[in-house]
């Protein structure tokens, strides 16, 4: 796919993503891609990331069921950052049970907590039942 290959790809063969809520234009999370899971993203129009700790596809929404349904795709100026434009299903984005990940901010010095939990993440991920 041309387009593929006009985003310029980093030595691990990654390009990181903005994710950026449609209706608030809140920063949702940063995260990271490769030439896959774009490709699948465009493909099913829900947000699929690489997850670099678990070396694997990571479909967001897959186990908490808060997806990100795609509204755009954006590629920046220097073609090495992706912005993604996302209605965020459920409301919380982030796997701490917050609506975002950049819940800390920077406080005379010390980083504070400025985002309350909407669910608790032990809830959101609890361990799949196997029938026997």
């Amino acid at each position: 796919m041309a387009w593929l290959d006009q985003v310029k790809w980093n030595d691990d063969g990654l390009v990181p993503v903005i994710t950026q809520e449609l209706s608030t234009k809140q920063v949702l999370t940063l995260a990271w891609m490769n030439r896959e899971s774009l490709q699948l993203t465009v493909d099913t129009g829900h947000a699929v990331y690489w997850s670099r700790s678990r070396q694997k596809l990571w479909h967001k929404g897959e186990q908490s069921g808060n997806q990100q349904q795609i509204k755009s795709i954006r590629l920046d100026c220097d073609c090495d950052a992706v912005l993604l434009e996302v209605v965020q299903v459920g409301g919380i984005a982030c796997h701490t049970g917050r609506h975002h990940c950049f819940y800390q901010q920077l406080v005379d010095g010390e980083w504070q907590t400025t985002e309350t939990v909407l669910k608790d993440p032990k809830e959101m991920y609890k361990p799949k039942e196997t029938s026997k």
